[in-house]
């Protein structure tokens, strides 16, 4: 199966916008360890694990559109609705896995490792929101 444009599109969106923020997360535990060392931590663990959440974030928008491709060329409506059920059940176990590894092993941090997954979905909506908004006309000339 070769990949549509559009698939190719959206997941770059996704990774850019992803790794922009997740650099900007850190960023804020970063300044906030700063200021309350003893209540937000700093390190390896937050830095790994919040790239690792990130990876999965990506990796789960990625998974989720292939099949989307793929679900389009199925005919059968039940069993296109079975694929897709079966790709959003396992996209959820993946993630699911991800963060009861990244809270229960103390190598990670848990809070860093959890933030990235909601990401995509915020992107998502924003430009929605924002693609929505109509464009103001300029007045004058």
């Amino acid at each position: 199966m070769r990949l549509q444009e559009a698939v190719k599109k959206e997941t770059g969106f996704i990774s850019v916008g992803c790794l922009c923020l997740t650099g900007l997360m850190l960023l804020l535990f970063y300044v906030f360890n700063r200021y309350f060392p003893e209540q937000i931590p700093f390190g390896k663990k937050v830095v790994i694990s919040g790239i690792l959440g990130c990876v999965v974030a990506i990796l789960n928008f990625f998974w989720m559109a292939v099949t989307v491709q793929k679900v389009t060329s199925i005919e059968d409506e039940s069993r296109a609705r079975g694929v897709m059920a079966l790709s959003y059940r396992n996209r959820m176990l993946m993630q699911l896995l991800w963060v009861v590894l990244a809270f229960a092993l103390p190598v990670f941090n848990g809070a860093a490792g959890l933030i990235p997954l909601f990401i995509p979905s915020v992107l998502i909506k924003c430009r929605g929101l924002v693609n929505g908004m109509p464009v103001p006309k300029r007045k004058g000339r």
